[in-house]
Formats: structure tokens, C-alpha cells, sequence
């Protein structure tokens, strides 16, 4: 991992996790909703009860990506197994629900260093496949997860407020 060092998070990372959260949400998404609809969203989603709640889950799992001289909380995500997940399939699925890297640490491959970790985070709960929900018009993060073998395999509606956005729906199926 070189510069970079994966940890996963518990309830004393709250904090960071609610604000990396809004920080790498509304630089991703912030121009493409309205104000009203962004704030929804960030009250809604990352409110500290539900992250709290997520935190606790034993069916998730959060990391962050920080980097190993500064301590600087450069990227996460978030793994969901079992009835964690926000859809059901017939195979046996992890899901990626979020990974997200902050703007100024892109391009260094921490995006592969997570996907990685997801990948084998599956395999070692002898799950056969990887799935996750990606925006339609998020162009680089379907070229990454394409790039990473996912396929489409449906989609989903993908609330932003009073917003009804289309998620694609990719799957990866990987070895032993």
C-alpha cells in the first residue's frame, strides 16, 4: 500500500466518517441537485444516528484510507454482506454501498486499493460475487468499476431528496 494504510472504523470515528462523508458526497454530486435536495440528502444519510447505527451493524464494515506519514483521512468505504445489503439476489453478494476518495487524492490508484479489499473481504466470507449501485451519468466511476469486470446487471432508483435518480445496478462475479 506504499503511502496509504487501511483501517476499519468504529464508533470513535463517527465524527470523521460523518464529515468525509458530506465532504466526498457533495463534491461528487453537489452540482448535478439542487441545494434543497443536496441538504436533504446529507441531513438524511449522514445523520450521526444513522451512521451510528450503521457503524454497529454486524453485517457492515467502514475503512478509511489514510495516509501513513500525515494520518490524513484520504478516502473509504463501506462493505455490506448478508441483510446489510440494500437488494437481494439470488447469488451469495458483498456489497459495495460506498467508496468514495477525497478530490485531491485521486488518480493514485487508493480507488484499486479499496476495490481490492472489497474483493477480498468477499472471498474470505466465501461470497461469489461483488455488486454496487453507481450513478448513470457517473462516467469515470463506471470506466473504474468496468475496468474492474463489473457488468450491468439492473438498476434501482437512487433518492436525492425530492429527486428520483437512476442507479445502475454492476455485478462482478470472482474466483476462489
Amino acid at each position: 500500500m506504499g503511502n496509504y494504510i487501511l483501517a476499519q472504523l468504529n464508533l470513535e470515528d463517527l465524527d470523521a466518517l460523518r464529515a468525509i462523508s458530506i465532504e466526498t458526497f457533495t463534491d461528487t454530486f453537489g452540482s448535478y441537485n439542487t441545494p434543497e435536495d443536496l441538504a436533504v440528502y446529507l441531513e438524511t444519510n449522514y445523520d450521526q444516528a444513522k451512521l451510528s447505527n450503521e457503524l454497529t451493524n454486524e453485517n457492515s464494515a467502514f475503512y478509511f484510507v489514510k495516509n501513513s506519514a500525515t494520518a490524513e483521512i484520504v478516502a473509504y468505504l463501506k462493505l455490506n454482506w448478508e441483510d446489510a445489503q440494500t437488494e437481494v439476489f439470488d447469488e451469495a453478494t458483498l456489497e459495495i454501498e460506498r467508496i468514495y476518495v477525497r478530490p485531491t487524492f485521486k488518480r493514485r490508484g487508493i480507488g484499486q486499493l479499496l476495490m481490492t479489499h472489497a474483493i477480498e473481504t468477499a472471498k474470505s466470507k466465501g461470497l461469489t460475487h461483488v455488486w454496487l449501485g453507481v450513478w448513470e451519468k457517473n462516467a469515470n466511476a463506471m470506466k473504474f468499476y468496468q475496468k474492474n469486470g463489473f457488468k450491468r446487471r439492473g438498476e434501482h432508483v437512487f433518492m436525492v431528496g425530492d429527486d428520483r435518480q437512476v442507479d445502475y445496478i454492476l455485478m462482478k462475479e470472482i474466483a476462489e
